[in-house]
């Protein structure tokens, strides 16, 4: 066993993200005790890193810890990346003061851009995802980690690409998933098995590269491709507007009496640059 006590410049309310990744039904956490299980995998082998918090939102410390020290600091170093704990939110929070979105970022004051585990699941998800309401999108996707996926020390872990590749389509779709969703999910994991698409050289790309990249795939879109920059690689500037949840708190913030265009959200989002996508992490919290 390992362990590390970590301390984040503040404010951080690690409640909010709890409460935002508690909807995720795979991911294992606690939010009385302050702590979620993060399944990561370091040199291809999985392991179970557990951050529990034990300051304040004010003044954040974090104890990680883990049970192989031999992966600790490769651990750590993928969690501060994970939970964005090197990114000031006081910048932030200055930042918004001055815009037409103040109220929503005092309402959810210290709430951090988190990202998902890894960028295979991500994808995964974001393609899962796609044109559901979020409570079917959450039972798909549990449903696809639970069938093929596997569990160590009772936290589970997406399948890997090379799992899902051999799959036929039928076994997707006897899991309620669309015939089309079941392709996409498997096609791209093919892709990715047969080295045509390389998710970790995504990082080196600009973000207009990535989602040039990725809508080349079939079954991935400019919404997918977003989100996938902005939950998987962390990119700051991003802003889905494609997106319902988006539209649906852009209208009820701003009292519109229908959905807004395309131009309108470009209007409204005019001051929310460079942290675009802090702003719809905001929003999404806002109707959440």
């Amino acid at each position: 066993m390992w362990s590390e006590t970590v301390k984040v410049d503040g404010p951080y309310h690690f409640e909010q993200v709890l409460d935002r990744i508690s909807m995720d039904p795979v991911v294992a956490l606690n939010q009385e005790e302050r702590y979620i299980q993060v399944p990561l995998v370091i040199e291809d082998k999985p392991y179970v890193v557990k951050v529990q918090a034990l300051g304040t939102v004010e003044e954040p410390v974090f104890n990680i810890s883990g049970t192989d020290g031999e992966t600790k600091i490769q651990a750590i170093e993928k969690i501060r990346r994970i939970f964005q704990w090197d990114f000031s939110l006081h910048a932030l929070t200055d930042h918004f003061k001055q815009t037409n979105i103040s109220q929503i970022f005092e309402q959810h004051a210290g709430t951090p851009l988190v990202l998902e585990f890894d960028l295979y699941s991500c994808l995964m998800k974001c393609i899962i995802h796609q044109q559901l309401n979020l409570a079917f999108a959450h039972t798909l996707s549990e449903r696809f980690v639970k069938t093929f996926g596997h569990q160590v020390d009772d936290v589970w872990f997406y399948p890997k690409p090379e799992q899902v590749a051999p799959l036929e389509y039928e076994q997707l779709t006897e899991l309620q998933f669309s015939r089309r969703k079941a392709e996409y999910v498997i096609d791209t994991s093919r892709l990715i098995t047969e080295g045509k698409l390389n998710l970790e050289k995504l990082n080196e790309f600009s973000d207009e590269d990535v989602i040039k990249e990725l809508v080349k795939i079939r079954g991935i879109g400019p919404w997918t491709a977003q989100n996938v920059l902005l939950s998987g690689l962390g990119r700051p500037n991003l802003f889905p507007k494609a997106d319902i949840g988006i539209q649906k708190a852009i209208q009820k913030h701003f009292k519109l009496e229908k959905k807004p265009t395309s131009e309108e959200m470009d209007q409204f989002s005019e001051a929310w640059s460079p942290y675009l996508s802090y702003a719809t992490l905001y929003l999404w919290r806002s109707i959440e």
